[in-house]
């Protein structure tokens, strides 16, 4: 049992501040009041008779007994999400077959997890699982090669396909360690002129990712020379590590390079926001609850296997990086 003044809200509330250091944005992120917020947070501090924040500084900082705490409370709720997420499907048992297809985003934390949770409940089942880029993955479920498809969302509606939002995905800037100047770290307003000093990476031509991308920098007026098109995360992630050009990608690419993280730099969008959404898709004369609850496992999997590592890397993605609720 919890000692008393300890609640999972409580938990929750307190990890988000240590994120952000703001009770504004722990507030929006929560969905509670700002002062509900500082009620939980002093509830929590009563009941471990401990200053977890230090309350007299702006962004707030956590004490040493708040980070040596938070490095506990993540990982209860990373425990309580994970729990969450595979009580969720609870019976497929009655599907005599399912294929299945995944965004290659996904393969390196999410889809071993989710393969896992679907295999204890697909019993009588003849399963498929396939990863690919999202291209792919879309011509697959125009062809009803797949009952169930994850992938970069078009943005607009089709004829017999129902969408299920996912996660909102920023796209973001890459470059090498040290690329970026000191005077523009973190900031909107990096120097148009760096960018050109190196060679601008991009995705395949004939990738999902590639096409936004593009569409976005048409649409602020922007060109960069075209001399490297990689079809390939890791490879495109490697190639900035080695400090051959910079890139846009989106946090799902970059988490799946954590190998380079040490060796690469992540940035806000610096021309202008944009966005791609991932979403889950599946044949709309499914009249079984099935896509449904698997599109909620998937939130709940995104969050913990993927967003939470991310905002704690690189916080200043907390407003932009999240899943979408149905």
């Amino acid at each position: 049992m919890l000692m008393k003044g300890v609640t999972l809200r409580g938990l929750e509330v307190f990890e988000a501040l240590a994120k952000t250091g703001s009770v504004a944005q722990t507030a929006e992120i929560t969905g509670l009041s700002q002062p509900a917020v500082s009620q939980q947070l002093r509830n929590l501090e009563k009941a471990l008779a401990a200053d977890l924040v230090d309350h007299g500084r702006r962004p707030m900082v956590l004490t040493p007994a708040g980070q040596t705490f938070l490095s506990r409370t993540e990982a209860v709720l990373s425990e309580l999400r994970l729990a969450q997420s595979e009580l969720t499907v609870v019976d497929l048992s009655h599907l005599p077959a399912l294929a299945m297809g995944l965004i290659d985003d996904f393969d390196n934390d999410l889809t071993p997890r989710l393969v896992s949770i679907l295999a204890d409940s697909l019993t009588k089942c003849r399963f498929k699982m396939i990863t690919a880029p999202s291209h792919d993955i879309i011509r697959a479920m125009e062809a009803k090669e797949l009952h169930i498809a994850v992938a970069a969302s078009l943005g607009t509606a089709r004829d017999g396909i129902i969408e299920y939002p996912l996660v909102r995905d920023p796209f973001i800037l890459v470059a090498p360690k040290g690329f970026i100047q000191p005077h523009a770290k973190g900031s909107a307003r990096t120097d148009m002129e760096q960018m050109h000093t190196l060679p601008f990476l991009r995705y395949a031509s004939e990738q999902l990712i590639s096409q936004q991308i593009d569409t976005h920098l048409r649409q602020q007026n922007l060109s960069f020379e075209s001399r490297f098109e990689i079809g390939s995360h890791l490879a495109l992630m490697a190639m900035v590590a080695r400090r051959v050009g910079w890139a846009i990608t989106t946090p799902l690419g970059l988490m799946r390079a954590a190998r380079f993280h040490d060796q690469i730099e992540a940035y806000a969008l610096p021309f202008g926001s944009a966005a791609r959404t991932i979403s889950l898709f599946t044949s709309s004369d499914w009249a079984d609850s099935v896509p449904r609850d698997v599109s909620q496992t998937m939130r709940h999997l995104i969050q913990s296997q993927i967003i939470e590592p991310a905002l704690t890397r690189f916080p200043w993605l907390t407003n932009d990086f999240h899943v979408i609720d149905p």
